[in-house]
């Protein structure tokens, strides 16, 4: 991958994506941004849905009991009650700014379903792989509710929500001891309290991408203005430059999202991602043999 020099030292926009409505889960309706067709390119991250709506008819079902293996899901809640639990006898209740983070590793069964019957469902789930060697790892779950995620005030009046990795010195709410888990990541939600500007560095080897929810974010690859992310879009970013710089006005809302890629085989068949398809096979027999519960 291409690095960093004297005269590209910002990440520039690669492409935008526009989601693609589908339902999942008990007839759930969400958009899925990041799709099959661009693991490769954004690997370690597998998929990201955006749900989001006040109709009950648009999520009431839930998530109800369904199987994963080898990989980790990110639900970060924007708004609503959802509760989970699983085979590995975890459950929690997901609220308002909350974030759930699940390693599936060898084999879990969970189910999320809503605890509200009213008002709005908003928030995204992050599928994120692991390296061959951790992949029938032992399922780990963690909840972290909003009060827990630290959050940082720039002079520029961006608020900064961290959930994974760092941001100007202070890491975030989820780490854990990188000889088990050596995917590095980063997860900022970026809160543009008033017109303002956003810098944060990024290794030139690591995949990045941001996805905006509220408003117009703005790619900026030198000091003029960029190319603008717009609102439910995905932003590609190129691997080349050592920092991102984005700009945007009052009221815009963008998640930052990198990692540093696994570069191994990704085999998926539905909720199982190994990197064979004879791996895939095993899954799906031990699913059905009921190893996913101890």
């Amino acid at each position: 991958m291409s690095h960093a020099t004297a005269s590209t030292p910002n990440r520039r926009l690669e492409k935008c994506v526009t989601g693609q409505a589908t339902r999942d889960g008990d007839g759930v309706k969400l958009t899925r941004v990041l799709t099959a067709q661009l693991q490769q390119r954004l690997d370690p991250f597998l998929m990201l849905d955006q749900f989001g709506s006040d109709d009950l008819n648009d999520y009431g079902g839930g998530f109800p009991n369904h199987p994963h293996r080898g990989f980790e899901t990110i639900t970060y809640m924007i708004a609503g009650r959802m509760r989970h639990q699983d085979s590995a006898g975890h459950q929690g209740l997901l609220e308002n700014g909350g974030v759930q983070w699940m390693t599936a590793g060898k084999g879990v069964i969970h189910s999320e379903m809503p605890e509200q019957e009213a008002g709005v469902m908003e928030g995204f789930q992050l599928w994120l792989n692991l390296p061959a060697k951790d992949k029938l790892c032992k399922p780990w779950y963690r909840d972290i509710p909003s009060s827990d995620i630290p959050e940082v005030l720039t002079a520029q009046g961006v608020r900064v929500r961290v959930i994974a990795g760092a941001f100007e010195g202070v890491s975030g709410a989820v780490q854990r001891p990188t000889d088990a888990f050596p995917t590095d990541v980063l997860y900022l939600d970026i809160h543009f309290e008033r017109e303002g500007l956003l810098e944060q560095p990024l290794n030139p080897g690591y995949n990045a991408f941001i996805y905006t929810y509220r408003g117009n974010t703005e790619v900026m690859e030198s000091a003029d203005p960029g190319p603008s992310v717009a609102l439910n879009q995905m932003g590609m970013l190129r691997n080349e430059g050592q920092q991102v710089r984005l700009q945007a006005q009052a009221g815009t809302k963008v998640l930052l999202i990198a990692g540093r890629p696994l570069n191994e085989p990704i085999a998926q068949y539905g909720p199982f991602v190994m990197n064979t398809r004879a791996e895939l096979m095993q899954a799906v027999n031990d699913f059905h043999q009921g190893l996913f519960t101890p």
